[in-house]
């Protein structure tokens, strides 16, 4: 927490060609503690601290609070670089940069008393798994949510709430339950340590709870009500579009390490080199492929999805093809990463068993990462539907909220 919205601070970097610079010279030591992360089950404070010193938590906001103002390309590509260093570390910045994002739906004063420091972290759920009583002034917020990534470190907890006047459900015109998500202190929050998964183990992804927690109006908002109603910041998505760039990055990672190590293998038994052999060369590029067709579409979407809406343009101006480009090119990435990293997995079997721990670590990750709704058939299924003038399971990732 070091640079104050009213001013920038040099030592930290503010524009995308710096942050990303520096979020690729932490990869070396991010590699060096793996381990350490996983076994804490959390990213040590000092890491936080590192991650910190990047500008990734900075990423979000925009330039008339002195931010970078990164686009959402700019974004996933910091991102992939931390995944790169280490998959909990990219998780949990991912999570932690949407303090600049909430930033679009906060009011401007309040902006400045939330968040007197740019590089302040963000950790919780979104979906509404609590209740949110109007009382003077704001809201009392109780309730029990889950896989709040990075909450042990984080600056603020955010909760999806349903709200309600003297204990009935607020609704909309159309009868659908009134969603806001609320901004808490850490300290106000319950953390319950829920948090013994394969992979992701360091991202400390616990559970919480809130009892009652007094949360003024000016820490609340509804994705219904950005700031900005037109540009690329006005769409209720905008928090799941740098996702990719964890799976692309821990892929890349375990695909790179695989290159390295097959130039010294030899095949068991024949002694053959494994630079020599055609099934270890068709397998590489085969992966090599997926991993770059999914980053294409990646990058491709999201730079062109910026690029039309940036005109203040609004959804509305999108086709039902672009409005499904990029989650479509998102669950691709998650599940074309796990499958290559399967693959790598496969082939180094037959050299070295166990696995080794790099890959062992990356493919448990990205299998953990698999479970996230963000890579389920529901996305699939909202956006076939989308296309078709269907009903879509998931409306929220399309920038629907009815």
């Amino acid at each position: 927490m070091t640079t104050p919205t009213t001013g920038a601070q040099p030592d930290v970097p503010n524009t995308a060609e710096d942050i990303l610079s520096a979020a690729r010279a932490l990869v070396p030591a991010l590699r060096a503690r793996a381990a350490q992360i996983e076994e804490a089950r959390r990213l040590p404070a000092d890491l936080v601290e590192a991650v910190r010193a990047t500008g990734a938590f900075r990423m979000g906001f925009a330039a008339e609070f002195r931010g970078p103002a990164l686009t959402a390309a700019q974004q996933t590509r910091v991102l992939e670089e931390l995944a790169y260093g280490d998959s909990s570390v990219g998780w949990c910045a991912m999570v932690g940069m949407d303090s600049g994002l909430f930033a679009t739906y906060l009011p401007r004063p309040a902006v400045r008393r939330v968040f007197p420091s740019l590089d302040m972290s963000t950790a919780g759920m979104l979906a509404p798994a609590g209740r949110a009583e109007r009382v003077p002034g704001g809201y009392r917020l109780s309730g029990h949510w889950s896989f709040g990534s990075g909450i042990a470190h984080a600056d603020w907890v955010f909760a999806g709430a349903h709200t309600c006047t003297d204990g009935e459900l607020d609704r909309d015109a159309d009868g659908n339950p009134n969603w806001r998500v609320l901004l808490v202190p850490p300290d106000e929050a319950e953390l319950i340590d829920t948090w013994h998964a394969t992979g992701l183990a360091g991202s400390g992804s616990m559970d919480y709870e809130l009892h009652g927690v007094f949360v003024p109006e000016e820490r609340s908002f509804t994705f219904r009500a950005p700031r900005s109603r037109t540009g690329p910041l006005s769409t209720p998505d905008l928090q799941m579009r740098k996702m990719p760039g964890v799976p692309l990055g821990a892929a890349r990672a375990a695909l790179d390490h695989v290159r390295e190590t097959a130039r010294h293998l030899a095949g068991p038994g024949t002694g053959r080199a494994w630079s020599e052999q055609t099934r270890v060369h068709t397998v590489l590029a085969e992966c090599a492929a997926e991993l770059t067709a999914a980053r294409y579409g990646v990058y491709r979407s999201l730079e062109h999805r910026w690029n039309r809406l940036e005109p203040d343009a609004t959804q509305a101006d999108l086709t039902p093809e672009e409005r499904v480009d990029t989650m479509l090119a998102r669950v691709r990435a998650f599940r074309g990463a796990r499958d290559v990293v399967r693959r790598l997995c496969e082939l180094t079997a037959t050299a070295s068993h166990p696995l080794p721990p790099v890959l062992d670590r990356r493919l448990r990750d990205l299998e953990t990462m698999c479970q996230h709704f963000m890579a389920q058939d529901q996305i699939i299924q909202s956006a076939g539907a989308h296309l078709l003038g269907g009903t879509p399971h998931n409306p929220l990732v399309l920038g629907i909220l009815d």
